[in-house]
């Protein structure tokens, strides 16, 4: 049974999403995300103002007057939500953790793809890939997705982000807008995001916390990495000390983003203190513009 708490935070996320995409992102995700190509639809006789190189020549030399071909774009996307479930997204210091985060990114975006009749998957995963959700459509089936990433609970704690991209390949034969959502606390992944972008049309969203940054003002701090379990003791109340932290970790952080950008990766930087709607609505604009 699930907890009064998930149930509301749940519906939370499911209601906000579908608003958002009505009202703030209308028409956004379609301009960006377009089919994988044009089918031929029919052949029909040329009329004025048809383009020359639409004529179909054979068919218009074999019955004596011109006609011209006729296509339509393929719409309908796979749209592929690989979600990082390893204990690090448990993290947060402001109202949401990592993976709660994650949630509402995940809601949103499922929300954009069915509204444009796309399908929407999900790739739950650690250092192993824990939940397949094959493609589906329906607002039924985007409750499924926010249900899963929050109540389920993985075997596992560290994260591979090649474990997921490689499921990817297997899964989907054809190409899929995929976003890998995670905080990429990991290492020895940009050559399976190179590859994997070859084929998908693969968008990297970057999760942080204020904490990621920043030591609390104190005494002596225990940390300890989720992940792995190691400890480590600080002195926070020294003001050197919280600076030289604030520096490392950023200088992680920003070696992450440099690492996407050499790989020709898009990434979309969202923090548990962001406004995730709006992050999402600068980078639909940003790749309507190229």
């Amino acid at each position: 049974m699930l907890s009064k708490e998930i149930i509301r935070k749940i519906k939370s996320i499911h209601i906000k999403s579908s608003r958002l995409v009505n009202t703030m992102m209308a028409g956004q995700y379609k301009s960006v995300f377009r089919g994988s190509g044009i089918e031929f639809e029919e052949v029909r006789e040329y009329s004025p103002g048809d383009e020359v190189k639409s004529i179909d020549w054979k068919v218009s030399a074999r019955l004596g007057r011109p006609f011209v071909k006729l296509y339509r774009e393929e719409r309908e996307l796979v749209v592929m939500l690989l979600i990082d479930m390893s204990a690090s997204t448990c993290f947060g210091t402001t109202v949401s953790i990592k993976k709660e985060t994650a949630a509402e990114i995940a809601g949103i975006l499922a929300f954009n793809a069915i509204r444009n009749n796309d399908r929407v998957g999900a790739i739950l995963f650690t250092d192993r890939v824990e939940k397949y959700i094959p493609p589906q459509k329906g607002s039924a089936h985007i409750w499924r997705v926010i249900k899963e990433i929050f109540t389920f609970k993985p075997t596992h704690t560290l994260t591979d982000i090649n474990a997921a991209v490689r499921y990817l390949g297997h899964v989907c034969r054809k190409k899929t807008v995929s976003f890998l959502i995670s905080d990429f606390l990991c290492t020895d992944y940009l050559q399976a995001l190179k590859v994997a972008s070859k084929k998908h049309d693969l968008i990297a969203v970057v999760l942080s916390d204020p904490g990621d940054f920043n030591l609390p003002e104190g005494g002596l701090l225990s940390m300890e990495d989720f992940e792995t379990g190691s400890r480590l003791v600080l002195d926070a109340a020294n003001k050197e000390i919280r600076r030289i932290f604030g520096k490392k970790q950023m200088a992680l952080y920003q070696q992450q983003l440099e690492g996407l950008k050499t790989a020709d990766i898009d990434a979309i930087e969202i923090s548990t203190a962001d406004m995730v709607s709006e992050a999402l609505v600068r980078f639909f604009r940003y790749r309507k513009k190229i």
